[in-house]
């Protein structure tokens, strides 16, 4: 067993088991977030589709707002420490909505569950940042080419069970428990964490001593420090860090277009609530399902193959295909396969590409800039998707007119991904001079 996924996943005999509890760390996060999206979804659609773009605002301005105070976490904390205070913050978050719907029933309505929207948003990109930003800082870009596929995998199948798990026990326990099952989760989550952290030392990087601009040896066990504002100021100080921004922000556009496109065909099916939420839990059953298989046949030796430059091209080329075909079709069917294929390449494909880019950064530039990329830039990226495509449908433009503006910037979108793999390979050869020096950030920054 230990050869053959060996052989599939291109990971050593030496590399397995820190790799396999890595898996193990982001099955136990994508399992918690499934086992709620649906109703997520669902609830967020109770006042129309209008009241959801201006959630998606309501959760760009959570985001801007909790960034600086994840960022005085990370200033003042080790890093394990302040991983630690993230999830065990949105488990006892979890913990309090079960109380407001166990105690208060009679004050879960609309409003209530609009809250629960923008939460859960912040909880989705909040958890796994935090997780792709440890895979970073532990594993080299050498080695997330490799096998940052396979630990994906790990996520596809916390994402697949997260739906069936919910199935399973929402009629001898009820809803409300389902908030304590994904808390349990985010507890297992972070003792994988840790044992990562254990099994899988910081990565010695290797730069000139001789140098006397280089920053001075960092012991795996410091505190960051810096302000809690360092990471996005660093963004803007950086034309890397800025591309990885402008990525991340029509990744945005483009999920929003197709989110809100499937918003609007869901919603022509009728308003029951119950019959909502299995159409949106079928999508994303036939999603994980399309991703899994994509992660297993390919995900593991692409960007080794390819590149990073090659790989993060194409989501944006099957984006371009996806919405011409959309556009001539137009049907449920036609969406469902789109989003599928969308997604399966998002998350099998371009996800671990991306996540490779913050190998070459520096160890704050990893938890502080990516956070606020992550996060609020994000967002960001999801309020111009939702108001873009909402002008379109109130000028009564279709699915043409929506593929007439994402065609032109998904090729924008590739050009730039292209760009990036070509300057991460260049920061990455900067970084191979020199002599081997523990704890020192990758590709300094010279401040």
């Amino acid at each position: 067993m230990t050869a053959v996924l060996q052989r599939i996943f291109n990971v050593r005999r030496d590399e397995l088991v820190p790799v396999l509890f890595a898996a193990l760390f982001f099955f136990c996060i994508l399992t918690a977030l499934m086992l709620l999206r649906p109703a997520r979804d669902a609830l967020g659609m109770q006042r129309g589709i209008e009241a959801v773009r201006w959630l998606f605002m309501g959760t760009a301005v959570i985001t801007l707002l909790v960034n600086p105070v994840f960022g005085l976490l990370v200033s003042r904390f080790r890093r394990l420490h302040f991983i630690s205070l993230t999830y065990i913050f949105f488990a006892l978050s979890l913990l309090g909505f079960y109380l407001l719907m166990v105690l208060t029933p009679e004050a879960v309505g609309v409003t209530s569950g609009q809250v629960f929207y923008v939460w859960f948003s912040v909880f989705n990109l909040f958890v796994t940042m935090v997780f792709w930003a440890l895979m970073a800082d532990r594993f080299s870009l050498e080695q997330g080419k490799r096998f940052f596929g396979m630990i994906a995998v790990g996520g596809t199948c916390g994402a697949i069970f997260g739906p069936w798990l919910a199935s399973v026990l929402v009629r001898p326990i009820g809803t409300p428990a389902l908030l304590l099952v994904s808390a349990g989760f985010l507890m297992l989550a972070l003792a994988a964490a840790w044992i990562v952290a254990r099994l899988q030392p910081e990565q010695l990087r290797e730069v000139d001593p001789d140098d006397p601009e280089a920053p001075p040896v960092v012991s795996e066990h410091a505190i960051i420090g810096g302000s809690a504002w360092e990471g996005f100021r660093a963004v803007f100080r950086s034309r890397y860090l800025m591309g990885i921004a402008a990525y991340v922000v029509i990744l945005a556009i483009m999920a929003t277009f197709i989110y809100f496109t499937r918003l609007q065909m869901v919603a022509a099916l009728g308003d029951d609530l119950d019959l909502r939420t299995t159409w949106f839990a079928r999508i994303d059953l036939i999603t994980q399902v399309a991703t899994l298989v994509l992660q297993g046949l390919v995900a593991g030796h692409l960007m080794k193959r390819l590149g990073v430059h090659v790989t993060l091209a194409l989501l944006p080329v099957t984006v371009a295909l996806g919405f011409i075909g959309l556009a001539i079709v137009g049907s449920l069917v036609a969406l469902i396969v789109f989003e599928a294929t969308f997604r399966a390449v998002q998350r099998a494909i371009m996800r671990p590409a991306r996540e490779t880019l913050y190998t070459v950064v520096s160890r704050e530039d990893k938890y502080k800039s990516k956070a606020f990329i992550d996060t609020f830039v994000y967002r960001g990226g999801d309020v111009v998707g939702a108001q873009t495509e909402g002008l379109l449908g109130r000028l009564g433009m279709g699915l043409a007119a929506l593929a007439s503006v994402a065609v032109p910037l998904a090729l924008a979108w590739a050009a730039l991904g292209f760009w990036l793999g070509r300057a991460q390979q260049r920061r990455a050869g900067h970084a191979d001079q020199g002599v081997l020096v523990p704890g020192l950030e990758p590709l300094e920054q010279r401040r």
